[in-house]
């Protein structure tokens, strides 16, 4: 990894660790792409293993995530929309919206954050510790308020 990028990630984990809302606006990468803040802040939570599908100013889509900013407002459960068989949730102004059955890995997730398991009734969502025991579960229809302190990967289902 180049200079330039980990020094993005890491001003990326800064703002992502400090809670503050991160602004889309791009900015050259080395190469000469173009990188949302928001890509830059989707690769550090994801440790950047990720490639994604396609990135706009308000979204970044990898193959079973979208990831895009917080909706304005005090962050809810009621305010967090999840489609039916996604699972939802609220990390550092970050929406993450799960759609694929897959093991994720995840870094920096800490804090206390709403979720949504609106997956098929039934559908448990697992959450895991750094030495891949169970953490906690979510079994759909629900949606409340967590912990993230921290997780370190995820299975939606």
């Amino acid at each position: 990894m180049n200079t330039f990028k980990s020094a993005a990630l890491l001003v990326a984990a800064t703002a992502l660790v400090a809670g503050s809302s991160v602004a889309a606006t791009a900015a050259p990468d080395p190469d000469g792409t173009r990188v949302t803040s928001l890509q830059r802040t989707a690769e550090q939570v994801l440790g950047g293993d990720v490639e994604p599908v396609r990135v706009t100013a308000g979204a970044v889509v990898y193959d079973g995530l979208t990831v895009t900013e917080a909706p304005r407002g005090k962050a809810s459960t009621q305010a967090l929309a999840c489609d039916y068989g996604h699972l939802c949730m609220l990390v550092k102004n970050t929406k993450f919206d799960f759609y694929k059955c897959q093991t994720w890995e995840l870094s920096n997730w800490t804090g206390d954050g709403p979720f949504t398991n609106n997956q098929t009734p039934g559908t448990v969502a697992r959450f895991y510790n750094q030495d891949g025991s169970v953490r906690w579960t979510s079994t759909a229809y629900q949606a409340g308020t967590a912990t993230w302190d921290p997780i370190w990967s995820l299975r939606p289902c």
